[in-house]
């Protein structure tokens, strides 16, 4: 199994989670989408990460289509994300409310970025991050009435989602999660010490 892109990328660390949390061996090939676009289009037209490649060859493209894959095929019962009912439907709102916060960070943080100051559109940013943190505030509700985890009383998709949204605000965009969003933050303080969490977390 191959996976790449880097972890600092909250799409591909959530993929990395779901393979230590597995037992799945993989190799890691650290391509980010701009610097190594080339090397990434090999696997995924896009030139977006995370891309897995499967014993077989096949790559696949997408966090979401790459978990799917990972829970039918070894997670099984002990699935991230539950196989049907209410429980999925459940985990997979706090995993759209956690990954549309990512993308709204990120769309933050490329008009700061990769725009020349004069043509940075401070509104749109603004609105971005306003989206995005009244997301992390939803989850934050939810964290405050458990205790270990945010759904279920297990790890699910639910958590790990929130676990790379909470970091992307606090380490990405500067954003004082301890402050502003505190039941999360402490949510995933427990989570940075299981092993999964440990294994990926970036160097940088």
């Amino acid at each position: 199994m191959l996976l790449i892109g880097v972890n600092r990328s909250p799409y591909t660390r959530r993929v990395a989670i779901v393979l230590e949390v597995y037992g799945i061996p993989y190799e890691q090939r650290a391509f980010t989408g701009f610097d190594h676009r080339a090397d990434v289009r090999a696997f995924n037209p896009l030139g977006r990460i995370p891309a897995m490649v499967l014993e077989n060859g096949e790559a696949l493209i997408d966090s979401g289509a790459i978990i799917d894959h990972l829970d039918e095929v070894y997670g099984r019962e002990r699935a991230l994300t539950p196989a049907s009912g209410a429980d999925r439907r459940a985990v997979l709102r706090i995993v759209a409310m956690a990954m549309g916060a990512c993308d709204k960070f990120l769309q933050a943080a490329y008009e700061r970025n990769h725009r020349p100051p004069e043509k940075i559109h401070q509104p749109w940013r603004d609105d971005c991050l306003a989206q995005a943190t009244t997301a992390l505030a939803a989850l934050d509700v939810i964290a405050r009435s458990q205790k270990n985890y945010l759904i279920l009383g297990r790890l699910t998709q639910a958590d790990v989602c929130a676990f790379v949204a909470e970091r992307l605000a606090r380490v990405g965009l500067g954003i004082d999660t301890d402050l502003q969003m505190p039941s999360l933050r402490a949510l995933t303080r427990r989570l940075a010490v299981e092993p999964a969490f440990r294994a990926t977390e970036p160097d940088r």
